[in-house]
């Protein structure tokens, strides 16, 4: 078993450095605001600064520190299995829009790489969709298929670079990769200056939508501006009930030293609920092999520690790596009809502007929603526009919809009802638990010094009881994706507002006698 002595943080983090960003200043007003400072927002961003507008860019942490930092950096338009899908449930000329969007997102990033000279690890290369299990052929078989009829440049394969037998592939060629931080960084850098801003460390607590302009509220005051763009991978607002529309999932990765001889060429994906996301990056002279997988909804396993344990032993097992440097997770919202909401929050907005449900394909979903938002504010005319519209009906009636609003009314009415532990002895250091004292659920994380630190169990969201997270020593909500510190402060929306503080006493047996 692994030891997980390894760095949990993102390589693409780690390996990069701050950049110098505005100094806050309140009240100031500008063409466009973009909350959140990930490829969503940056792109359009970008965009937007070049064609003249003025922009204030506003982070909650720090640039590309959040869901775009913590991704595999794929570029590519292969979704794993989605066209034969696309094509039965939305017909040819839909699902052709999809491919020819993502596509276009690749040669965005590609083009403006070059233009700009932005040294960011790009490089083109193959993407393959992988089944070791003759029973998953089929469906390959059938993607290749959907995939030509769409113009991508698709084919069948029985061999890739592997180090181990496969059925078959699909294999989408000329696909790209790259080191996301840096990309984004350059970017960011590019913001301010001209009238127009990059706010670190500022946290978005809501937008409103007034007669003349827009007013967004921050922890440390207010900025104006005609048009704003929420890009904070989920809404923080709730007008358009986003968080009903699809549901959180995170995914978590390694990262594994690799000599250039013995490492595969080009980015792969499995297929089937096991799957193993494949590809490498440039690494002190030699490569780093990242291996993602073991997924599932956000706040429903709590011994997430755990999930490290088999991409190890796979990184181990089939390329022969000695030693494991990283491991990190992500978390991305999975959009129920497989297409991200991208456009004005709700019919009733025309000022307020979203992008969400990328389903973990971010790199091309993100670049076309900063692409597809920025040309709606310059009011130029986008082919995407329709296929993408957030404000689209719903499947509320779907299996995968049905399944996952069941399954928050369950936790948000279940969660009270469990019977939870009350013994502070059982809290071991660097872990937490929710308590039930007197029929109040208290989280509390006990750190390394033995001192206890508890706040509210209620989601500050609407109300979900949260659940300790080992690996990211974070409270994260079941129900809709929130998550929090271990001291309860915002890591993650739609929660805008941290868990309350509690003070807690214990008796002489470690059992909490009052909050």
């Amino acid at each position: 078993m692994s030891s997980l002595s390894t760095k949990p943080i993102s390589y693409w983090i780690d390996s990069t450095s701050q950049i110098n960003n505005s100094e806050f200043i309140e009240n100031i007003s500008v063409d466009v605001a973009i909350v959140g400072a990930g490829i969503v927002g940056l792109t359009a961003a970008h965009r937007l600064k070049k064609a003249g507008k003025t922009v204030a860019v506003i982070e909650s942490k720090k640039v590309a520190t959040g869901v775009s930092g913590h991704t595999t950096a794929k570029i590519t338009s292969l979704h794993q299995l989605i066209y034969q899908d696309l094509i039965a449930e939305l017909g040819q000329e839909k699902a052709k829009l999809y491919a020819d969007s993502n596509q276009a997102a690749l040669e965005y990033i590609a083009n403006l790489v070059q233009t700009e000279q932005i040294d960011c690890d790009f490089s083109r290369q193959n993407s393959y969709t992988f089944a070791e299990s003759v029973k998953q052929l089929e469906k390959i078989e059938a993607e290749v298929e959907a995939a030509q009829s769409l113009g991508l440049p698709a084919s069948f394969v029985k061999t890739t670079s592997l180090p181990f037998p496969i059925s078959g592939a699909i294999q989408f060629e000329n696909q790209a990769q790259f080191h996301v931080r840096k990309y984004l960084l350059h970017l960011a850098k590019s913001i301010p200056g001209d009238g127009s801003y990059l706010f670190e460390e500022t946290r978005v607590e809501d937008v409103k939508e007034e007669k003349t302009a827009c007013r967004v509220e921050t922890r440390r005051g207010k900025i104006t501006a005609k048009d704003v763009i929420v890009a904070t991978n989920i809404p923080i607002l709730d007008q358009g009930l986003f968080f009903a529309k699809a549901y959180p999932k995170r995914s978590y990765l390694i990262g594994a030293p690799i000599e250039p001889e013995n490492a595969p060429e080009g980015m792969f994906i499995g297929t089937g609920d096991k799957y193993r996301s494949i590809r490498t990056t440039p690494y002190n002279g030699r490569l780093l092999l990242l291996v993602g997988g073991e997924g599932h909804k956000t706040g429903e396993v709590t011994e997430t520690n755990k999930r490290f344990v088999p991409l190890e032993e796979y990184a181990r097992a089939r390329f022969g790596v000695n030693s494991i440097d990283y491991r990190w997770s992500s978390q991305d919202m999975v959009s129920f009809d497989k297409l991200p909401y991208i456009g004005k929050l709700t019919p009733l907005h025309h000022h307020i502007y979203v992008a969400t449900g990328l389903s973990l394909w971010g790199m091309t979903k993100g670049t076309l929603s900063g692409m597809l938002l920025s040309d709606m504010i310059l009011e130029k005319e986008n082919p995407w526009l329709n296929l993408y519209d957030s404000t689209r009906a719903t499947p509320f009636v779907s299996k995968t919809s049905i399944k996952q609003n069941a399954d928050v009314a369950i936790h948000w009415i279940g969660d009270r009802l469990k019977g939870r532990q009350d013994s502070l002895s059982e809290i071991n250091p660097g872990d937490g638990k929710v308590v039930d004292v007197d029929g109040e659920q208290v989280a509390v994380y006990r750190d390394e010094k033995n001192t206890f630190h508890a706040v509210s169990a209620v989601c500050s969201h609407l109300g979900c009881v949260v659940n300790w997270n080992d690996a990211e020593k974070s409270w994260d909500c079941p129900c809709h994706g929130a998550r929090f510190d271990c001291n309860g402060q915002v890591l993650h929306g739609p929660a805008t507002k941290d868990l309350s503080n509690l003070q807690i006493s214990e008796d002489q047996e470690g059992q909490v006698v009052s909050v």
